[in-house]
């Protein structure tokens, strides 16, 4: 039966397009942008005028005018099931809100009441027309939040606000800083009636049919239902979905294995999840972040990106369970619903290394928000590199042309180089650093640096750091860049409100936390003891894949930050300033690439077998090219009875400040 309701008001709508009625309404109707939805309901009766015969389009609705609207549009039926405390009985409007209440379109609040004259907001209007659609046996699918302002979304109104972008019901507000949904703002009336019609208009297209199914269930293209498999195809920058419908992954890949090459795509609904070529890349999740697993059913993690950024595809599971992909140099399993596919001729932009003013630099393209988002320099270029030509590469060492074939390997000096090396920069000497790229900053970084020489953190930091570098021998010259990058200079939110100079419990998922201390040196001092000296450097650490800044393969940047680029845009920072203020660290030391992918490899107090075991290095992937495995830096070396020794700084520094390493178990750089 609302079926049917539902068709017989669009073939009005469709009336009312064509012929202009001879009912005369107030001008705020007549010449609105919405006329047509506004027009539409005042002559259903469901927008009701004033007492002087104005519908005020562009006043804010009220939750009880809202309820109302849709209980009149969907013509409910009567009923007193639920009733609520602040609602006087035996009136229209309390009528009309306890209709949509007993068909679960509505619900009050937990004392009882409704609050009819609260004005709505817009993620409640989404709640409300969320219902309307599953009262309506539309179905409820998602599409992702990509809005500015997803963090202000109420977790309970995340999946009706999916829906409600999936389908073109309430749209964001595009700005020039971006797309906001702007949940918690109210809407106007004529908004209202723009998104019930909408709503209806669904309804019409997706609701339950009238006529039976035929025995083969088809679909037109971009009619999906989330749950069901679709073949398809990509063809001179287009994308056709077949319209037959496969209730499981198998049926979809046999039709796609069938298909003689006419077909290289298969969907979940609209999601492309598998494909014969192309990227993929980290999907808008709630978290904001997708983790990548050694294992197919997602229990042991590899490591974490934040959205938007890029991972290689390498195939799909047969089950259609799980992606292969390949995050830095490590194949991996991922869930599909956290990544998105890209045929290869939809590419529109991706990462991109080349070189510039004789510097290696990295143009970073996110993928969820469709853009560029800036670049920055790692170090020198290498001599394989051109100028002029693009290059490509996953995890920053290996670095591949459009063909796809690796023309070079290239180890970025500071983000291989072991962080318990200290720095020849002295307390003197980083303070002036610090001053001077805060005039630098304030005089030609924008208004976001006004007052930096004043007002950043990072003033007089230069004795700390170097005090922390003598007692926990983690290098200044890396902290110092680490608390640029993560503070702005600085000048970040977190640093000025919390002293917090490193995003440390600043979580993808909710950028708004953070931890607080007294001063930004005491924000040094966790950096420096509770994570890299707990955490991350020490083999004895949590998280013990290298002591250099690394990348999502080995180092720091495996599990601290989400960002797989963390550890080069260090690098970046620490070569920047190093070449400004007198090259004192870049190069100075060689560095050796321990591989533990057979085994573990043990070190020594002493060169010589018979000599007492410091420590030792866990096995570990050293990816698919076997060159990524513990980086350390060599000081000396001396030959024994057995060969050559190297001796290298210590990863555990309360074990020993230097250990040696037999040579055939390391690889030197070049």
């Amino acid at each position: 039966m609302v079926k049917k309701i539902i068709g017989l008001l669009f073939s009005t709508i469709l009336l009312i397009s064509f012929v202009v009625p001879n009912i005369s309404y107030a001008n705020d109707i007549s010449n609105h942008q919405m006329k047509t939805e506004l027009t539409y309901f005042a002559n259903k009766g469901v927008i009701l005028p004033d007492e002087k015969g104005n519908y005020n389009p562009n006043r804010d609705v009220t939750r009880g005018e809202f309820a109302a609207y849709i209980a009149r549009a969907l013509e409910l039926p009567n009923s007193s099931k639920y009733t609520f405390t602040d609602l006087k009985s035996g009136t229209r409007l309390t009528q009309e809100i306890q209709n949509a209440a007993a068909v679960n379109i509505l619900s009050g609040y937990p004392d009882g009441t409704f609050k009819p004259n609260q004005k709505i907001t817009r993620q409640q209007m989404a709640g409300m027309l969320y219902k309307a659609l599953r009262y309506l046996d539309v179905p409820l699918n998602k599409a992702p939040l990509t809005f500015k302002d997803n963090y202000k979304i109420s977790s309970s109104f995340t999946d009706a606000i999916a829906n409600s972008v999936y389908y073109n019901i309430i749209r964001g507000d595009h700005t020039a800083n971006g797309v906001y949904f702007k949940p918690k703002e109210s809407a106007t009336i004529a908004h209202a009636a723009a998104f019930i019609y909408r709503t209806l208009a669904i309804a019409d297209k997706y609701g339950p049919q009238d006529e039976e199914d035929d025995d083969q269930p088809t679909q037109e293209p971009g009619d999906s239902n989330s749950s069901s498999y679709y073949i398809g195809k990509v063809s001179k920058g287009t994308i056709t979905k077949n319209p037959t419908i496969y209730t499981s992954y198998e049926q979809a890949l046999t039709a796609y294995n069938a298909s003689s090459g006419d077909v290289n795509l298969i969907f979940k609904g609209d999601k492309i999840v598998k494909m014969s070529s192309g990227l993929a890349y980290a999907a808008d999740t709630t978290a904001n972040t997708t983790s990548i697993y050694y294992n197919k059913n997602f229990t042991n993690q590899i490591t974490y990106i934040t959205e938007g950024r890029e991972l290689k595809y390498n195939g799909t599971a047969s089950t259609g369970e799980y992606l292969i992909v390949q995050v830095g140099d490590i194949v991996g399993y991922a869930k599909p619903s956290d990544v998105n596919l890209i045929p290869a001729s939809l590419i529109e932009g991706r990462d991109e290394y080349y070189v510039e003013d004789s510097l290696l630099t990295h143009r970073i393209y996110n993928h969820v928000k469709g853009a560029y988002e800036g670049k920055y320099t790692v170090g020198p270029a290498p001599s394989f590199m051109q100028a002029g030509a693009t290059y490509y590469s996953f995890d920053g060492v290996h670095f591949y042309n459009s063909n796809e074939k690796l023309v070079g390997t290239y180890f970025p000096y500071f983000q291989f180089a072991s962080v318990r090396k200290p720095s020849n920069y002295t307390a003197e000497e980083l303070d002036k650093i610090i001053i001077s790229e805060l005039e630098n900053r304030e005089a030609y970084g924008g208004a976001q640096y006004k007052d930096a020489t004043t007002k950043s953190k990072l003033i007089g930091l230069g004795k700390f750091l170097k005090e922390m570098e003598t007692t926990e021998h983690i290098n200044a010259l890396f902290v110092l860049a680490a608390a640029i990058h993560e503070s702005n200079y600085g000048m970040s939110a977190n640093a000025q409100t919390k002293n917090n100079l490193f995003g440390i419990k600043v979580y993808d998922g909710d950028v708004q936390q953070g931890e607080k201390y007294k001063a930004p040196a005491d924000s040094v001092k966790a950096f420096v003891v509770h994570y890299m000296q707990e955490r991350y450097v020490p083999q004895s650490a949590l998280y013990p894949f290298g002591a250099v800044p690394g990348n999502k393969t080995t180092g720091i940047n495996v599990y601290y930050a989400s960002d797989p680029h963390w550890g080069s845009k260090i690098a970046g920072h620490m070569y920047r300033i190093d070449s400004k203020y007198g090259k004192k660290d870049y190069g100075v030391g060689k560095i050796g690439m321990v591989l533990t992918g057979s085994g573990s490899v043990n070190t020594r107090l002493e060169p010589s077998t018979s000599s007492p075991l410091a420590y030792s290095y866990r096995q570990k992937n050293s990816g698919e090219l076997e060159q990524l495995g513990y980086p350390v830096i060599i000081v000396d070396e001396t030959q024994a009875s057995d060969g050559t020794w190297y001796k290298v700084y210590s990863d555990d520094i309360k074990i020993a400040e230097y250990v040696w390493i037999r040579s055939d178990l390391v690889k030197v750089l070049d």
